[in-house]
């Protein structure tokens, strides 16, 4: 089963957290990550005069972008994206929008689901940026997954992390790696994702 992890980066710290979620598809027999990002919206210019975006964007050169076939094929799918002013970000969103000719034939019906976040500072909108994406998920009739309160890591993360998925603190400079309380929670979400995809498509 197909694991697609999809997500959008602009300083590469959501892209750490799509392969540690890559990671713990791994872990499980019978499931395969597919890292995929999303088109960058932002003119050229803008990351050509930003170094850290440019040194964000050439980190994620080798990362194919995402395709139909690839939401058509997933049995699951995780979708990971920095928070902009307490939302998603609107390249992540767009892709999103896109999705209507693959919802109206029930293409993500009974799909399990989970979304992973990446804020600037500690209280910068990451569960409301976890929330308001499960809206559009829901519409397109997948099935939920976070993370619970078994996984450790969620009492005693300084960083990022919630019961609404994998979160991580960039830092206002952006530059904050994602710490190993992080990225544990990064792991054990992709195992989740990857168990209930396969239980819900083995009946």
């Amino acid at each position: 089963m197909k694991v697609l992890i999809v997500y959008y980066s602009t300083y590469g710290n959501v892209f750490s957290m799509a392969k540690l979620v890559a990671e713990g598809v791994s872990e499980v027999a019978g499931a395969e990550p597919v890292l995929r990002r999303v088109p960058e919206l932002m003119p050229e210019s803008l990351v050509e005069s930003n170094a850290d975006m440019k040194a964000g964007r050439d980190a994620q050169k080798d990362v194919v972008l995402v395709t139909t076939d690839d939401f058509k094929e997933a049995g699951a799918i995780a979708f990971g994206t920095p928070t902009r002013f307490g939302n998603v970000s609107a390249q992540l969103k767009n892709q999103i929008d896109q999705l209507s000719g693959l919802w109206l034939q029930g293409g993500f019906e009974g799909k399990p689901a989970g979304v992973f976040v990446s804020t600037a500072s500690l209280h910068g909108g990451q569960e409301t940026t976890a929330l308001t994406l499960m809206a559009p998920l829901l519409h397109l009739g997948m099935v939920l997954v976070g993370v619970p309160y078994s996984v450790q890591e969620l009492f005693t993360t300084t960083g990022g992390g919630s019961p609404y998925g994998p979160g991580h603190i960039a830092g206002p400079d952006g530059k904050r790696g994602v710490d190993p309380q992080e990225a544990a929670i990064c792991r054990t979400f992709g195992r989740r994702l990857a168990q209930i995809g396969l239980k819900l498509q083995n009946g």
